[in-house]
């Protein structure tokens, strides 16, 4: 059983035998961040896949984050290693939900939340709180939120 833990190792090795810089670089960064997301707290300990694809999915979002910062700050050349680190992650998430999946997903919890009883604005926590289980990993919580307020307004 090959962990992704595992796989992203070979494959930093892999990329470093390929003199890729750009994958070497980034997968060590990545590795660094689950080493220390496995080392923080009181005690040590391993990390699962899907923890390990939480800390892939917040690195990427590091990426695209950084790359439109440069971008805006005209630095373009730095937002273009951003951008292609974040792409680069990307490859290891599981594929993205479409608007119309994730429109889909929402309104079926929204109807879930009015038969319970919440309804308008204020139904926003509870119809997350059965979203967001849902879509975990495959959707971002800002396009969640801003599905959901679409959708209840």
């Amino acid at each position: 059983m090959t962990t992704l833990k595992a796989k992203l190792q070979e494959d930093l090795t892999t990329a470093i035998r390929a003199r890729d810089e750009l994958a070497s670089s980034t997968l060590r960064l990545t590795l660094s961040a689950i080493t220390k997301e496995e080392v923080a707290g009181k005690e040590a300990r391993v990390l699962s896949d899907e923890e390990v694809l939480k800390v892939i999915a917040k690195e990427a979002k590091k990426r695209r984050e950084a790359a439109e910062a440069f971008a805006q700050g005209g630095r373009d050349e730095q937002a273009a290693r951003e951008t292609a680190e974040g792409e680069f992650l990307d490859a290891y998430l599981p594929k993205q939900l479409s608007d119309d999946e994730l429109a889909a997903i929402v309104a079926q919890a929204v109807e879930e939340a009015k038969a319970a009883g919440a309804e308008g604005p204020r139904a926003m926590g509870a119809v997350m709180k059965i979203v967001n289980p849902k879509v975990a990993g495959l959707a971002e919580g800002g396009r969640v939120a801003a599905a959901v307020k679409q959708q209840l307004s």
